[in-house]
């Protein structure tokens, strides 16, 4: 029997992409049209981050996050908006002094990471229950910290995304769960694969990773790079919902180039579509993740 496969799309990401592929999206109108986009293309969701306009690298500028929501609910896409709270985790010791932080490391509070959510109440917004080292740069997301954010997230109304990049990952997320740091009957678990030092992206990981969830919650997986539609195809045939995008992945084929989040939006619904299954509307995704 056919079920609605939610497909989710990370429209750009915070990685230092726009020299590799032009079509990576960096002013806040580029952002929302690309989510907008996505949408129409079959996703049910838009995972968003922002980009400093000047620079096309990652902000937490909490100005750009109101203009993408805005310009995104103003034309009346239905697509389920879906904000990240990544940035402000990252610290990366000094050398000479390890206790004092080098160039590049960007440590906020609670507060300050989850501002923008508090002030445009997304539907969504990702909880990365990790820390690791993410590639050469360390992310850093203690307990503490996590449950702080939880808190603000939940006050204002959003639902978590539990971004787990391990399996460590997904105990310490089911933990926040079973001692109410998270309230949630319908928990959402995001599998993150691919990542270097992270899990490892295929079939077999994402097996176990789905096997430790707890009762009753719903997940997603992505794979980076040549690893996104592999593990679109695994997603739904263990029984999940997958995410496609440019912040995971910037081509369509090996050597040729994404044209825009729409193309590799098709591609996902394309797989969805040859297993039998539905990529689900918003509309039906909203009762899946019990929105």
């Amino acid at each position: 029997m056919s079920r609605p496969v939610i497909i989710s799309c990370a429209v750009t990401g915070a990685a230092d992409s726009k020299g590799a592929n032009p079509a990576v999206p960096v002013t806040p109108e580029e952002i929302a049209n690309e989510a907008i986009a996505a949408n129409k293309a079959g996703a049910a969701i838009a995972h968003i981050h922002v980009r400093n306009v000047e620079t096309g690298k990652a902000s937490m500028d909490t100005r750009l996050y109101k203009e993408v929501v805005d310009r995104i609910r103003d034309s009346g896409s239905p697509v389920i908006i879906n904000l990240t709270t990544g940035p402000g985790g990252r610290f990366s010791p000094d050398r000479d002094d390890p206790m004092k932080a080098a160039p590049g490391s960007v440590m906020k509070t609670a507060v300050e990471r989850v501002a923008h959510v508090v002030e445009n109440k997304p539907d969504i917004c990702s909880l990365d229950v990790a820390t690791m080292n993410f590639g050469d740069r360390p992310m850093i997301n203690t307990p503490e910290m996590l449950n702080e954010m939880a808190a603000l997230i939940q006050g204002a109304g959003v639902k978590p995304e539990l971004e787990v990049f391990d399996t460590g990952h997904v105990r310490l997320a089911n933990h926040m769960l079973e001692t109410g740091a998270i309230k949630d009957d319908k928990p959402l678990y995001q599998l993150c694969l691919g990542i270097p030092w992270g899990a490892p992206a295929n079939a077999e990981t994402m097996m176990l990773m789905r096997d430790m969830l707890p009762a009753g919650a719903n997940w997603m997986s992505f794979g980076i790079s040549r690893f996104e539609f592999p593990m679109v195809a695994s997603a739904v045939l263990l029984g999940g919902h997958a995410r496609v995008g440019l912040e995971d992945n910037l081509y369509i084929a090996r050597g040729e180039l994404a044209s825009g989040n729409a193309q590799l939006v098709e591609r996902a619904v394309q797989i969805v579509e040859s297993t039998g299954d539905t990529a689900a509307t918003p509309a039906e995704a909203r009762e899946i993740l019990g929105l």
